[in-house]
């Protein structure tokens, strides 16, 4: 009898179990513009961590491309924006869960990632790259070999070394671009793949001594949100079409990239920019 109770009750609590984690794996629920003002406010998943793109000031302000750019847009709505800093990641899981509404969040647009997020069309163009020491002879991929070579876990600069690389290149993986940065700065590791905005926190730490060796990919980085929300996907494509049109993605590169605002691709093989 004890035991008939006992294995019923097991059955009952792992079947509870089986529910409640399901219930934790299904996807957020989608939002909408309209829901989004009624609210207030936006959530924006940020990097906390990767000047020019995302970081926060001493004074404990989220600043950056990324921020000025997520301001913009929130105006566009006519709410205020809270800011999520993120390390690389979890930038995606932190959308899927809900946790924020959208990333602007230096995501590179890449075909893997668009099967897991809705892409908007790009507002920012991007390269991965190797940097070195200026005395080191390092001119093709084969030379890496010679070489330790730091990256931020999972990015996209993580994937572009680990493809590029020779097998038997030692890679070290950091948690986020500020640890990566900061293995190459110390001695930990002799080179480090980066995006092209690297080299100028390289240049402060250790100034003369570092330059850009290699580059393995041009990447555009788009805004992201949940598979399935059309009305925000939308919402965000007429948002960069504006800002690309009316001068206020210019003020943005003029102030954080000091370059010109380059031609955008109308397409990205693999890469939707409007969600089905």
């Amino acid at each position: 009898m004890l035991k008939s109770m006992l294995t019923r009750r097991n059955a009952m609590l792992g079947a509870a179990a089986l529910v409640a984690a399901v219930t934790l794996a299904q996807p957020a629920a989608a939002i909408t513009p309209d829901e989004i003002k009624a609210r207030g406010k936006i959530i924006v998943g940020i990097q906390g961590d990767n000047p020019p793109w995302g970081f926060v000031t001493s004074g404990g302000k989220q600043d950056g491309l990324d921020a000025d750019i997520a301001t913009l847009f929130a105006k566009e709505l006519g709410v205020s924006v809270e800011f999520v800093p993120l390390e690389v990641n979890n930038r995606i899981p932190a959308l899927t869960a809900g946790r924020v509404d959208v990333l602007f969040a230096t995501m590179a647009m890449l075909p893997d990632r668009a099967k897991a997020v809705q892409f908007s069309k790009p507002y920012v163009a991007n390269a991965i790259v190797l940097i070195g020491p200026k005395s080191a002879e390092i001119k093709t991929n084969d030379d890496m070999a010679k070489f330790t070579v730091g990256v931020a876990k999972g990015a996209a600069q993580d994937t572009q070394v680990t493809k590029n690389a020779p097998p038997s290149t030692t890679i070290r993986r950091y948690d986020g671009d500020a640890a990566s940065v900061q293995a190459l700065v110390s001695g930990q590791v002799e080179t480090l793949g980066g995006n092209i905005f690297y080299m100028d926190r390289v240049e402060k730490a250790r100034p003369g001594e570092f330059e850009n060796k290699l580059e393995f990919q041009k990447l555009y980085n788009g805004a992201c949100t949940r598979l399935g929300e059309k009305e925000i996907n939308a919402a965000l494509n007429t948002f960069i079409d504006k800002i690309k049109a009316n001068g206020e993605l210019k003020a943005v590169y003029d102030k954080w990239m000091k370059v010109p605002v380059p031609e955008f691709p109308e397409t990205l093989e693999g890469i939707p920019f409007a969600a089905n």
